[in-house]
């Protein structure tokens, strides 16, 4: 069976966005990028993939991306409709009318059937990314969950607890 991970960046106090969705404090640089290119360059976007030199870097972990709208939509303004090309991209929402672009599929709904069916296959682990409104559904059939704090500091973070698991900031 294959993994489904939630993996997510936060900040130290385990938030992973601000009040209005902000994640301008996530940092690009420093001591934790060196544990990301190493192990995890597949969760970088192709975007970013080229200028730190890991363009072909084959994936080490994952070779799907389940993305909420919000989470996927960031990209959308910037012309980003396909971050992760090296990665089956699917796209979970339930207002979304139609296919986001031609190498993302759409997953119309409550995605726990198809998170299902997805750890059923044969692959590489699944990586839920975003920390929006579907993410504690999924979770909760995730296999792991890592959160990384700013700076990097991949740890567990418990799944029987709100108190520790990440959450989006609303105060």
């Amino acid at each position: 069976m294959r993994r489904l991970t939630y993996l997510v960046a936060s900040a130290i106090d385990g938030f992973v966005a601000g009040p209005e969705g902000e994640y301008d404090f996530l940092a690009a640089v420093g001591d934790h990028m060196e544990t990301v290119l190493a192990e995890y360059p597949e969760t970088l976007p192709v975007q970013a993939r080229g200028p730190l030199g890991i363009a072909d870097a084959p994936n080490r972990r994952f070779d799907t991306v389940l993305l909420g709208r919000a989470t996927y939509e960031v990209g959308v303004p910037f012309g980003v409709t396909s971050p992760y090309p090296h990665l089956r991209q699917y796209v979970v929402s339930g207002s979304m009318a139609a296919k986001p672009d031609p190498e993302a599929e759409l997953v119309p709904g409550d995605p726990l059937e198809f998170v299902r069916e997805l750890k059923r296959q044969d692959g590489a682990g699944v990586w839920l990314r975003g920390g929006g409104r579907r993410r504690a559904r999924c979770a909760r059939r995730s296999t792991s969950w890592w959160s990384r704090s700013t700076p990097w500091s991949p740890t567990p973070v418990c799944r029987c607890s709100r108190a520790v698991s990440p959450r989006r900031r609303t105060t």
